[in-house]
């Protein structure tokens, strides 16, 4: 299928042959018939993805703090390399599609296939969204009106937020799409409504919708005042996108005393304490479609919100629009100055950078499209027989910023590259040569000249599909953590038993960092038990963070600690005994995430790691020191390794930050090559998974916890 895509780093639009998105438990696949293109939203899009670096980063500062923070601790080149690798990344446009459901997830209800429905799709042929993302459409609405929905949405959350009364006057400050829908909005609810833009064209359209308009060459402020016999309005709409200071000033100089004003648009905001002090204005932001809107649980996992306590939802204020256009209140059909079929990608937006009566932009879509889950993206043919042939399932940012730039490094022979999203699927194979891209995973379960695959996905999914690819045949790389629970462990296990001859890793890559190897080869020599202290500033994640989701990322110390355990579990050369953990009491959300652990292990050896997420950005985020018979050895950052009391050796650096991935890659696939036991022991995986349960299970119960007693 085809798919308008662009390259934050260049600007440039694309129409891309891509596999059609996987359908997920809580989606809808959806067949385009219509879809919208923002202008605003859009044309921004475009300008900050054609602006030079340096516009980049000012229009950007916060990231450009973190730039400079990461360039402290992980060096400038890696630092650079990981910005260019992130621009460097397609970006679907349009979120205001309409079409016909072509299938739905088994956790779908309310939605059948044959169902004509808006959503926030993007500009693709077929499209994948959450149910809750998407609304019927009635019988007697087109779909090219019926595309106009979401935009339309986005000016009604800002009514909402406006809390107008019938008789009430409003001034929608700039008359783009968004504008023009919520100029009929408010007049169908009662209210006077002044139309302010510079543009003729828009304003004559405001005033056939109902409202007074002002002159293009005229003082809006002057032009308010006098509509509202100098009283001033009961509040402003602000539509309008411009990088200007006056915007919220001059809005709030039209309002009456405890005026409202909302900001639907983008305009800069060096708010004056003046005024909103002498009048007691309010102003808020309006986020989006309305309630729901990034929130996971909402639209990824399909959980709705009550209705007696969430009367307007993301969902429902779509619903409202779509039965305005039904009982003719709200009119899309003027606001649509251009139609162009989806493959004039490149035209259309050319339109509505240059054309300044452009306002409706629709895609018109072939009738005929249908899904395809795997596409050809290289000609090369895959001929190697002395090497694994790999496929890669998750196209998410570890697999474009680190696996498959490795991979190619060690020039490893990738065939398929897997996601649900089928444009980053197609992305990643592009990029680096290779010869499938697929939406389905299972494609490459079932190609026998596969024989190892890398799992690359959120945690919750990582054990059923180290499962699945380990029962079809494959030799199995998954990223950690291996398991979230016991029961998800004791699966993989039992298949581990039942399978001896496929090789299971797990993603533990700081045991391969030449640091660590330096410090065990420093060690090989000792006689007695080793102290060990692991320093983690791990940084904040917010709570809404899926990582945070127990469920689905497992949470910081199942799904990250671990890396840190199995460190301490290859430096010492012995399992985990036993584990007391303490995390941080008091009111603070996210406690596990201030956690103090000490490990014992069955060799007698110590160790502590103390995993903290409230340090500063520019300070060493890992830090290890091995004590060992009157010697230190101590890792910053795996860049530095020094010693003390050693003789001979006092300082061990790399030319940048190496945490192993590669050596760890090269692991598993000379082995594949080669035979032999897995370059970790099984058995060392499990202990290591069964000490993050442990760690929980004493922070929680305030106990030293033995391994044993989860043992398997």
């Amino acid at each position: 299928m085809k798919q308008v895509l662009q390259n934050l780093r260049t600007g440039e639009i694309t129409l891309e042959e891509v596999p059609s998105p996987g359908l997920g438990h809580n989606n809808l696949l959806i067949r385009s018939r219509a879809s919208l293109i923002s202008a605003g939203t859009e044309r921004q899009l475009i300008e900050f993805g054609k602006g030079s670096l340096l516009s980049k980063a000012r229009s950007e500062p916060d990231r450009v703090k973190q730039v400079l923070d990461k360039i402290k601790t992980d060096g400038l080149l890696p630092t650079l390399d990981t910005v260019f690798k992130r621009l460097d990344e397609p970006l679907p446009l349009g979120y205001c599609n309409a079409g016909v459901v072509l299938g739905v997830g088994s956790g779908v209800t309310g939605f059948k296939p044959g169902d004509r429905v808006i959503s926030n799709g993007p500009h693709a042929e077929i499209v994948s969204v959450p149910k809750n993302l998407c609304a019927r459409i009635p019988d007697n609405v087109t779909d090219e009106h019926a595309a106009f929905t979401v935009l339309s949405s986005i000016g009604l959350q800002g009514i909402r937020l406006l809390r107008p009364t019938l008789g009430e006057k409003f001034v929608v400050y700039g008359l783009g799409l968004i504008g023009l829908a919520s100029v009929q909005i408010l007049t169908a609810n009662g209210c006077d409504v002044m139309g302010i833009d510079i543009n003729p064209e828009r304003l004559k359209l405001a005033e056939k919708y109902g409202a007074r308009v002002t002159r293009p060459e005229a003082d809006p402020l002057t032009a308010v005042q006098a509509w509202s016999e100098d009283k001033g309005v009961d509040g402003v709409l602000i539509t309008v996108s411009a990088k200007k200071d006056d915007v919220v000033h001059r809005s709030a100089q039209m309002c009456r005393k405890r005026g409202r004003m909302v900001l639907v648009g983008v305009v800069n905001m060096n708010l004056l304490r003046s005024d909103f002090y002498t009048k007691e204005l309010s102003f808020q932001v309006s986020c989006s479609y309305g309630p729901g809107r990034y929130d996971d649980e909402y639209e990824q996992g399909g959980r709705d919100y009550p209705f007696g306590f969430v009367r307007w939802t993301e969902q429902r204020n779509f619903q409202t629009i779509l039965n305005m256009m039904s009982t003719d209140r709200l009119s899309v059909d003027t606001l649509i100055t251009h139609r162009y079929p989806h493959s004039s990608a490149k035209e259309a937006y050319n339109t509505i950078l240059d054309s300044l009566d452009s306002l409706g932009v629709i895609f018109e879509y072939p009738e005929d499209s249908s899904p395809s889950s795997t596409i050809s993206v290289s000609r090369q043919t895959i001929t190697t027989v002395d090497k694994p042939v790999i496929g890669v399932i998750g196209a998410g940012n570890f697999s474009k910023m680190t696996v498959m730039p490795t991979l190619k490094k060690l020039k490893a022979t990738v065939a398929h590259v897997a996601d649900l999203n089928g444009a980053s699927a197609q992305h990643l194979a592009s990029k680096f040569d290779v010869q499938y891209a697929t939406s389905d995973h299972t494609e490459i379960l079932k190609n026998d000249s596969v024989n190892a695959v890398f799992i690359i996905l959120r945690h919750n999914l990582h054990a059923a599909f180290v499962v699945e690819a380990l029962e079809a045949g494959k030799h199995v790389f998954v990223e950690k953590p291996l398991a979230l629970t016991r029961e998800e462990l004791n699966r993989v296990i039992e298949t581990v038993n039942k399978r001896p001859e496929q090789m299971i890793m797990v993603g533990f890559n700081r045991r391969f960092s030449p640091h660590t190897v330096k410090v065990r080869e420093l060690l090989s020599s000792r006689i007695e038990p080793l102290c060990v202290q692991v320093l983690v500033n791990s940084g904040r994640i917010p709570s809404d963070s899926w990582v945070q989701n127990k469920e689905v990322g497992g949470g910081r110390i199942v799904g990250e600690a671990c890396h840190f355990i199995d460190l301490l579990v290859s430096l010492i050369g012995s399992k985990v005994k036993t584990i007391a953990a303490t995390m941080m009491g008091g009111s603070v959300t996210n406690p596990e995430d201030r956690m103090s652990m000490t490990l014992s292990f069955e060799d007698g050896s110590v160790g502590s790691i103390n995993y903290f997420s409230n340090g500063p950005r520019n300070y060493p985020k890992e830090q290890i020191k091995v004590f060992s018979e009157g010697r230190v050895l101590e890792i910053e950052n795996f860049r530095l390794t020094r010693g003390y009391g050693f003789s001979g050796f006092k300082k061990f650096k790399t030319t940048r930050q190496d945490k192993g991935h590669e050596s760890e890659f090269a692991a598993f696939i000379e082995r594949i090559s080669s035979g032999g036991e897995p370059p970790v022991p099984v058995d060392e995986l499990i202990n290591v998974t069964l000490s993050t349960f442990a760690a929980m299970r004493s922070a929680e119960e305030e106990r030293t916890v033995r391994i044993s007693e989860n043992d398997y």
